[in-house]
């Protein structure tokens, strides 16, 4: 199917009620809820083994008005469309014997009950404001919120994961584009760093790994909980709170490709040596392996850097960058000789966009900090040294470059062809996502009452 306005429109600006919904239905929050008038006992519609109380339309409504998100221009039947999808989703997930990790539900209901703690005080004055009449209870409302998004997510990513995307199929889309329509581009560069880390003393590096090696240890002879002391040790701001938590694909490369190795080799309950990446020197639990993902645990230390050893580090990226003005070398061979960023090191130091997975940052869209860095820089001119953190602690030294600058333009294919392949894969995921709705709808059972049989649906679902 070749493009057309409406999914341009879609692809490019997104619908305003679904970035809406999509915040939504993946947190629990009922706000003022208890101190409003809503009808709680009508049935709006069934959707396989799931039914969708009239009060659930009214929560989400609550939802957004509490929240200061505008419902102008999105109606309560748009509402339950979307909450109808979810359901299918969710139906089918299990009908597919998708799995869903108990305990990762369990760890997200702590979280948002710690939250609301935060912000009331006390459990009993949670309950008294959500008009909850036990924390047991309420603690399995949000279980089965969180869990049916988590299989509505699962079932949506099941149907898309295997889609890929031709040249030529980018090709006939790009062409398919009106050129009055074609998407404008905002400003973007090309940065290249040099990063400089500091060295590690030998004794600090066989302090993290023996003390890796006691965690184990305890582990294995003792019963010690390895989510327990992630939660207590690990210096990984990402993954601690949930007691060092992460789900990787073996199809979707997330991780350092040092953690990834690791991972994939162990089995179900087996612990890694200490080994070291990037970020510091870990070790790895694999809770569950469920074919291409593997659900693991991991502890993170990061090596503590002396004065001097930091000093030293400063005076090296100091140097480079003289020699580097002094045209005794150039930046990409800088890199190539004296980064310690082995991501960037290979290619002249230029960074990749995580976003994107080229090496384009649209102006506008910058990280924060990368922002600060490289305001004030003019096109080929190198920073002064930066002294850089990571969310782990690890302390490191850089040099910049805006290496290349791309002015705000149209589309262009050879210009933007990832970005052009983004937009082609994403149309090509929703037409797939659209058949295989249109193919379950009629497959299910679906029963919406007589008020919602009056909605205008984008989806078949009253099968006309």
């Amino acid at each position: 199917m070749l493009l057309n306005q409406t999914n341009l429109k879609y692809l490019i600006d997104m619908k305003k009620v679904l970035l809406i919904i999509a915040l939504l239905v993946t947190s629990f929050s009922f706000s003022q809820y208890s101190n409003n008038k809503v009808k709680v006992d009508g049935v709006s519609a069934v959707i396989g083994d799931y039914v969708i109380l009239d009060s659930d339309i009214d929560k989400t409504i609550i939802d957004m008005e509490s929240q200061g998100i505008s419902i102008k221009g999105i109606s309560r039947c748009q509402l339950l469309g979307k909450l109808m999808e979810d359901k299918l989703y969710a139906h089918h997930a299990i009908q597919d014997s998708l799995e869903v990790s108990v305990e990762e539900v369990y760890s997200m209901v702590d979280t948002i009950i710690d939250n609301f703690i935060n912000q009331l005080g006390t459990i009993e004055k949670v309950l008294e404001f959500y008009n909850k009449e036990d924390e047991p209870s309420f603690r399995q409302e949000i279980f089965e919120i969180n869990k049916t998004q988590k299989l509505s997510s699962l079932m949506q990513a099941e149907i898309v994961q295997d889609i890929e995307i031709t040249p030529e199929e980018v090709r006939l889309f790009f062409n398919s584009i009106p050129k009055i329509d074609l998407p404008t581009f905002g400003t973007e560069l090309e940065i290249s760093q040099i990063v400089i880390e500091p060295q590690v003393s030998k004794n600090e590096e066989k302090r993290i790994i023996n003390l890796l090696k006691l965690f184990k240890e305890d582990i294995l002879e003792n019963g010690s909980s390895f989510s327990s002391k992630a939660i207590l040790y690990s210096q990984d701001p990402g993954s601690r709170s949930s007691g060092g938590k992460y789900t990787l694909h073996r199809k979707k490369p997330r991780m350092v490709k040092e953690f990834r190795d690791v991972a994939f080799r162990l089995q179900e309950g087996e612990i890694s040596e200490p080994f070291k990446s990037d970020f510091g020197w870990h070790i790895i639990q694999v809770d569950k392996i469920r074919g291409q993902e593997v659900d693991v645990r991991h502890i993170l230390l990061t090596p503590k850097i002396d004065p001097p050893q930091l000093l030293e580090a400063k005076k090296i990226i100091d140097t480079i960058r003289t020699r580097i003005i002094d045209n005794e070398i150039t930046f990409e061979k800088a890199a190539l000789a004296f980064s310690s960023e082995k991501e960037t090191k290979f290619n002249g130091g230029v960074l990749i966009n995580p976003e994107t997975g080229d090496n384009k940052f649209e102006l506008t869209k910058l990280d924060p900090v990368l922002y600060n860095q490289i305001r004030n820089l003019k096109d080929g001119e190198i920073s002064y040294p930066i002294l850089d953190e990571d969310r782990s602690g690890l302390k490191k030294y850089k040099i910049l470059l805006i290496s290349n600058r791309f002015d705000e333009h149209k589309a262009d294919y050879s210009l933007d062809y990832s970005k052009i392949k983004e937009l082609a894969l994403k149309e090509k995921q929703i037409n797939i996502i659209q058949n295989w709705m249109e193919e379950k709808i009629e497959d299910t059972y679906v029963n919406i009452n007589k008020d919602s049989r009056k909605c205008v649906f984008v989806n078949n679902w009253l099968k006309l």
